[in-house]
């Protein structure tokens, strides 16, 4: 259905692969149009419970594809705002769907690349992967990408590595909050693997109010609002089916309805 996605269904689970393997999975027009298009349509499908977002070939990727970034420099910038839109609205399709995200990074997750990286909610990455905010040593900012980035590195590390550009190892990534496991690349899969089946044990429902949730209070100092805020969101959810579920299975020591059967 895309021309640069591969989609893997199994067992709730979608894997999304970027497949530009000849450019490192790099950025055009078209991978951003088509991972605009999966995010909303695997988003608004009931039975895919968790997307894990991975790319084929040597690399994670690479960032914009440079003769993308070429044609853009020849732009008006009324062109390039529209581009950008629609590299920002990407992101934000990534970042705001209810399903949990995964990031399976391997080789390089440069500009762009780091970009997804961090608007996925987890991050694994293999030992070898290698990150940067690389746009500054061509002239531009990582402006698009920044309010994933920052959120996962926090702003006294951006002002760092938005002006040096330098690449993050695996190791490094993980210390910083990018990554939430930097694995042996043989053990990539299986702990991709293992963070999936952990999200499939939780509620479809809460798991999207639980995402909602830390949007809300994130940042914001505890005040009248934030405690009134978050009081009415678990009352309300437990009124839910998925609530009177859960506590059942519980009490009755069986897997909930959501849980996939082995």
């Amino acid at each position: 259905m895309y021309e640069t996605l591969e989609i893997e269904l199994h067992k709730g689970v979608a894997t999304v692969w970027m497949n530009r393997p000849e450019v490192h999975n790099a950025f055009n027009a078209q991978l951003i149009a088509d991972l605009t298009a999966a995010c909303r349509q695997l988003d608004a499908d009931e039975a895919v419970r968790v997307v894990v977002l991975g790319g084929r070939g040597k690399s994670f990727s690479a960032g914009a594809d440079l003769n993308w970034m070429k044609a853009a420099g020849q732009a008006s910038e009324a062109e390039n705002f529209a581009d950008a839109m629609k590299l920002a609205g990407m992101l934000r399709a990534l970042a705001e769907m209810d399903k949990p995200t995964i990031a399976r990074v391997h080789g390089a997750a440069l500009g762009g690349g780091m970009g997804l990286a961090s608007a996925c909610d987890i991050c694994v990455a293999g030992e070898k992967a290698v990150f940067a905010t690389s746009e500054v040593k061509f002239g531009i900012i990582p402006s698009a990408i920044s309010p994933y980035v920052i959120r996962a590195i926090g702003e006294r590390q951006a002002y760092r590595y938005f002006q040096t550009a330098e690449r993050i190892a695996a190791a490094r990534a993980a210390e910083l909050g990018l990554a939430h496991e930097a694995v042996a690349t043989e053990e990539l899969d299986a702990k991709v693997a293992e963070i999936v089946d952990a999200l499939l044990q939780g509620g479809p429902k809460a798991q999207a109010a639980a995402k909602a949730l830390i949007r809300a209070v994130g940042n914001r100092p505890v005040s009248d609002a934030v405690v009134e805020d978050t009081a009415r969101r678990i009352s309300q959810l437990r009124a839910t089916p998925e609530a009177a579920e859960g506590l059942t299975a519980f009490l009755d020591k069986r897997p909930a309805a959501w849980v996939p059967q082995a």
